[in-house]
């Protein structure tokens, strides 16, 4: 079972979360390998909801019970997520003027980005950035792929293999990080300090950096090191059963979209223009911390009764499988349920990707 799939536990809904083979050796080793879906649903109904959710997070995988919006805002990971702001800045300390040509035309031209993000809500962050002529340095461990995302996620970036946990590794990302203008990544929050890297060293090593964090569940409370993806935050936080319930459906009904992703990787974006604009007025770096959670409780304030003004009225028929358009062609939803392409034309314009093709990977210093 390489997908994420929702099953039907013995109390409620699951969502259990199998794309990297790490996470899916977690779930058998709680719930033992099955052959298809059939039996593993079998094995999963003989589970509490709550009980599962927490033992696949014990052996390291990835989970989300299905909650309703009340449930979650009297859980305490709810609850320190509601206290947090949107945007969690701190100034750290001061540093000399950049000497950034900013541009009209490419304004980010000559800012140096490193970025230590995957999946689909950092990268849309630093792809951003790219767009606006920054030189994005993106860092993969060793052996990493994402075959589905690789063509719109790498545009206008670099790619580098680096393992954090050996010396000349680690040399090399420090040389980097030396160099860099920002600090892009979407650990858990101790994960860099785990490494080593915690934000005083940061700074040291270079004086000024504006430092972006983004991770799944909040930065307080029980879950802040919580491993965690769009789709479960979705499951914990209240939005599919809201989406079941408006949709008089029978199981969980999550946004068609990876919503809190694409968000959270604009507000990200959004993020490090302002800690640049407050290095280039004030003279200081910054560091900032944004979360899918958060994310997900700015969305959920939205009144969703209130639809005067716009002359749209949501429609059950809104989530039907459709076709749309897009640099790589048409795209269909498949009986599958993924997307399948039809007409693949370029895979994107030579502007957007700078010169470089999806998916480069090089080793060498931001330029």
């Amino acid at each position: 079972m390489r997908l994420p799939v929702t099953i039907a536990a013995g109390d409620g809904w699951i969502r259990l979360h199998t794309n990297a083979v790490h996470h899916r050796l977690a779930m058998e080793r709680v719930l033992g390998a099955h052959a298809d879906r059939a039996a593993l649903a079998q094995q999963v109904q003989q589970w509490q909801a709550s009980e599962l959710e927490q033992a696949v997070i014990d052996a390291g995988g990835c989970a989300a019970e299905m909650r309703s919006a009340a449930a979650w805002q009297q859980h305490l990971q709810g609850q320190a997520v509601q206290r947090e702001p949107l945007f969690s800045w701190q100034t750290t300390q001061q540093a000399a003027a950049p000497a950034w040509p900013l541009a009209e035309a490419r304004p980010l031209m000559g800012i140096k980005v490193l970025d230590l993000t995957r999946i689909i809500a950092g990268p849309v962050a630093t792809r951003f950035l790219a767009s606006l002529g920054a030189s994005v340095l993106r860092i993969d461990p060793p052996g990493w792929q994402e075959p589905t995302l690789d063509e719109e996620m790498s545009c206008g970036k670099r790619r580098a293999v680096l393992d954090l946990t050996q010396p000349a590794d680690r040399e090399q990302f420090i040389h980097l990080l030396r160099e860099a203008d920002v600090l892009v990544h979407g650990y858990r929050a101790d994960a860099l300090e785990r490494l080593g890297f915690d934000a005083e060293t940061l700074q040291s090593l270079s004086p000024g950096l504006v430092d972006a964090g983004l991770n799944a569940w909040g930065w307080q409370g029980p879950w802040r090191n919580r491993r965690g993806f769009d789709s479960l935050v979705q499951m914990g936080c209240g939005i599919a059963e809201r989406g079941m319930q408006w949709q008089q459906s029978d199981k969980p009904v999550p946004l068609p979209v990876q919503a809190l992703d694409h968000a959270s990787g604009y507000l990200l974006a959004a993020a490090v223009l302002e800690g640049l604009r407050r290095r280039i007025i004030e003279g200081h770096g910054s560091q900032v911390r944004l979360s899918l959670a958060r994310t997900a409780w700015l969305l959920q304030q939205h009144p969703t009764d209130q639809h005067t003004g716009s002359g749209i009225t949501p429609q059950v028929k809104d989530n039907l499988p459709c076709y749309e358009l897009t640099p790589w062609g048409v795209w269909s939803e498949a009986a599958s349920g993924r997307l399948a392409a039809r007409h693949p034309t370029a895979l994107c314009d030579a502007w957007l990707c700078a010169g470089y093709a999806p998916g480069d990977v090089v080793k060498q210093n931001i330029r």
